[in-house]
């Protein structure tokens, strides 16, 4: 595993971060089973949002983190003001109430790492930074940003808290990963892939900001599943936005190069694709949902796995010319 430190926070962050969307204390045994391993294999980041299992995956982290007595050793990621039946919520009453909600959850005093699950550029950011300053300066949470927040409107907060005298906006939660999306597998989806998240991958990269990419294999796509010849078998619904979101022909060709790759250094078709995410000019930690550890060790083999910037164009289908 490789590690990173951010101002402000004590533990250090593991390059790959390890969602909770699938836990829940209604088998909390099965929760610290998989969270054990993860921390086992180096773990200590981990991601989890007030909207995750109506607040089911909050309350088993957080049983875990206590009966393991390790909260000076992970880094939370906690995330807030998702739209709820429709009705957008990022508002600072919502951000107040949420955060609140979390901490209860989670049973902790701060969280590490705090960000807007979703955007409503309707909503000046002014009312937005103050109050993610006030539970700043009460110490509620550590650091702060956006997840699906487009660059302009993190620029924009970061241009009114530096009028203000206040923290910025310090980190970011788009989707990245090799496969572009044809169509975005839910509204208010902020992706920075293809060539049409070209500039805002510049951005990141000029200004330096983390991000921590969600759906880094694609949902899934470069899990091998998904072929050119099965996607009308897939019914899980998470299948079906895989097969809606990424599975067309560019795609396909991408994910045949990486193949190639994974023949090549006899590793997986998912290591290269991670490798491929992890190996970007941006500082990355990439979120995934592994359901066992042996899942988790492999994304962080992938770590080791140095890509030469050929063979990132080739793969990216940036040159037909072969890098070896």
């Amino acid at each position: 595993m490789e590690y990173a430190t951010f101002d402000g926070i004590p533990a250090k962050l593991s390059r790959i971060v390890q969602g909770t969307v699938m836990i829940s204390p209604d088998d909390q045994e099965a929760a610290n089973a998989l969270l054990d391993a993860v921390y086992e294999h180096g773990g200590r980041t981990f991601d989890t949002a007030h909207g995750y299992g109506s607040g089911k995956s909050e309350r088993a982290l957080g049983a875990w983190i206590a009966s393991r007595g390790v909260r000076d050793e992970v880094v939370i990621l906690g995330k807030g003001a998702h739209p709820y039946d429709g009705r957008k919520r990022v508002t600072p009453e919502d951000i107040t109430s949420d955060l609140h909600e979390s901490l209860e959850r989670l049973g902790v005093d701060v969280i590490d790492l705090y960000l807007l699950h979703r955007d409503d550029p309707d909503v000046p950011v002014g009312p937005i930074v103050e109050v993610l300053n006030q539970f700043h300066r009460e110490g509620k949470i550590r650091r702060f940003g956006g997840s699906n927040w487009t660059t302009a409107r993190i620029e924009e907060a970061n241009d009114y808290a530096a009028e203000h005298g206040l923290e910025p906006f310090t980190v970011s939660s788009p989707n990245f990963s090799l496969a572009p999306q044809a169509t975005p597998p839910w509204e208010g989806c902020i992706s920075i892939s293809g060539e049409a998240g070209a500039s805002e991958r510049e951005w990141y990269a000029e200004h330096g900001m983390p991000i921590f990419p969600w759906s880094s294999l694609a949902g899934g796509f470069f899990s091998g599943r998904f072929t050119r010849d099965n996607l009308d078998t897939f019914t899980d619904y998470f299948d079906t936005l895989v097969v809606k979101s990424y599975a067309f022909e560019d795609n396909f060709r991408r994910l045949d190069r990486v193949s190639e790759v994974a023949d090549r250094y006899d590793v997986s078709i998912a290591q290269v694709a991670m490798a491929w995410v992890v190996n970007q000019p941006m500082e990355v930690f990439p979120l995934v949902g592994c359901r066992n550890g042996e899942e988790f060790a492999a994304n962080t083999a992938a770590l080791e796995l140095k890509l030469s910037p050929e063979e990132i164009a080739w793969i990216d289908l940036q040159t037909d010319e072969r890098p070896w």
